[in-house]
């Protein structure tokens, strides 16, 4: 494992540690909690479901022989203290209340020994719920003792000597209270910690086969990206689309393949880079040659050359100075335009003034190879909008490029044709064509058809041309045939006059 791995991979995995427990212990909290709450709210339940009866007993067993009321119609204490005596004999946490008809509290042991200034009505809601379902259900009633708070109950309704009311039981009194909340405490004490351990042991199970789980397609994603890094171009992740982050695992393979494409284009350009140089450095070591040999020649034989002599050799030097001027004009030329450093300027003009003016410039050469050079239907003015200098200059290599091919006795033609919203641009020779396996590079820079020729030059026109033909997002193509001369077409925008 290497150095970078070691050290991201345990990072993640603490990081999916520390956020699994705190979910854990999130989920075993609220376990603790729901589960203490809704225990409590069954033993309550239960308590009321066994002693739902209990008020309709005391009023049957205790109002039969005693009535709740003395003759001067007050509460008669001594029967509710013996009914209170009954009933803590039994449970401690029980509370009595005589309750009238509205709910008012008439009288109750507990509250002649309470401290707190009880609540003196208690709602008859839960009351009248309680007994219409019988006790069957789980209902809360107003704690006279805790105001504000409701407890489990028992309660029935009685008519003595024309009184009505409600004998009102509370089943969990401040005592039984007090016992529950301890009781309560310890529960939730000895539930805490037992679920804590479970917790912790449950949490190390799953935890580890879970992040070992989560975890399996990135480690093998890592590793084939460690492959990858090492040198090994060709790995890829498999079955991407079938991975848990499909996502990445496909931006990786386009990222790889993207890389890959790079690397293969950059080993191309520096191929055509060297290529570049070597037949460049041949073009320029040339003229150089000839430059030296004749300035010697001038240097050693001046006294003895003629001038005529000296003549034909200073022309003959001037003539390879052009050459060197425009090979370097060339190569300075197609390094703006491969660098992007040319932004076309483009404005309407006539295609047709421009052609009339190269087909001029270039009639006297055209003429000493006795070449005809025409312009097809000079007499229609055509229009286009683009860059005029960027156009004339793809115009000159092209008519120049048709000249130099074309044998003594052939023919150049410029032809201009509206088509549509375009203009096409075609310059044919009768040359001597170019093969069908070149034709596919014919505008690589520096391809020459037959670099044996003497008719070589830069290699760079034909590429100038391209260039040029992508800044105005238009292409160039070629049709041409062995024996039959080429003809180059493109088309530029046409502009409406």
């Amino acid at each position: 494992m290497s150095k970078t791995e070691k050290t991201l991979t345990p990072r993640l995995v603490k990081k999916l540690w520390v956020a699994f427990i705190l979910i854990i212990v999130l989920m075993g909290a609220s376990y603790i909690f729901i589960t203490g709450y809704f225990a409590n709210k069954y033993n309550q339940a239960t308590a009321q479901r066994v002693n739902a009866n209990i008020a309709d007993h005391l009023i049957e067993e205790k109002f039969q022989n005693a009535s709740p009321f003395l003759a001067d119609g007050s509460v008669n204490k001594a029967l509710f203290g013996d009914v209170m005596h009954d009933m803590m004999a039994v449970n401690r946490s029980i509370e009595v209340y005589l309750l009238d008809k509205t709910g008012e509290i008439l009288y109750s042991v507990v509250l002649d020994h309470s401290e707190n200034a009880p609540e003196k009505t208690v709602s008859l809601a839960p009351i009248q719920s309680f007994i219409a379902n019988k006790g069957q259900e789980y209902v809360l009633g107003d704690d006279p003792r805790n105001p504000g708070k409701q407890k489990i109950f028992s309660a029935a309704a009685f008519n003595v000597d024309g009184r009505e009311g409600f004998i009102y039981i509370i089943l969990a009194g401040k005592e039984f209270q007090l016992i529950s909340e301890n009781l309560l405490g310890q529960y939730f004490m000895k539930l805490g910690i037992g679920a804590t351990v479970l917790t912790m042991i449950f949490a190390a199970v799953i935890g580890m086969l879970s992040i070992w789980f989560l975890t399996k397609n990135l480690r093998l994603i890592t590793r084939t990206i460690r492959k990858f890094q090492e040198g090994d171009l060709n790995a890829r992740i498999e079955n991407a689309e079938k991975s848990d982050i499909e996502v990445f695992a496909h931006s990786f393979n386009d990222m790889a393949d993207t890389i890959v494409g790079n690397i293969d284009k950059m080993k191309s350009v520096d191929q055509l880079r060297r290529e570049l140089i070597a037949n460049v450095s041949h073009d320029l070591r040339t003229p150089l040659a000839i430059l030296k040999g004749y300035v010697e020649t001038l240097q050693i034989k001046r006294d003895s050359l003629s001038e005529q002599e000296k003549q034909e050799y200073l022309q003959i030097t001037h003539t390879n100075i052009d050459k060197l001027s425009k090979v370097i004009d060339q190569l300075f030329e197609y390094s703006k335009l491969e660098a992007e450093q040319v932004t076309p300027e483009k404005e309407p003009f006539s295609i047709t003034e421009l052609s009339h003016d190269l087909i001029a410039k270039f009639k006297v050469i055209a003429d000493k190879k006795k070449i005809a050079l025409v312009l097809d239907k000079p007499e229609k003015n055509s229009m286009v909008f683009a860059d005029l200098s960027l156009v004339e200059r793809a115009l000159q290599n092209l008519i120049e490029n048709a000249v130099k091919y074309t044998e003594p006795e052939g023919k150049v033609t410029l032809s201009i044709q509206p088509t549509g919203k375009n203009i096409k641009i075609s310059i044919a020779d009768t040359g001597a064509g170019i093969p069908l396996s070149e034709q596919p590079f014919i505008f690589d820079r520096y391809k020459q058809v037959d670099p044996s020729t003497q008719k070589q030059g830069s290699g760079l026109g034909l590429a100038i041309v391209k260039k040029i033909m992508d800044l105005h997002e238009t292409t160039i193509t070629v049709l041409s045939s062995p024996r039959e001369g080429s003809s180059f077409i493109f088309r530029l925008p046409a502009y409406p006059v």
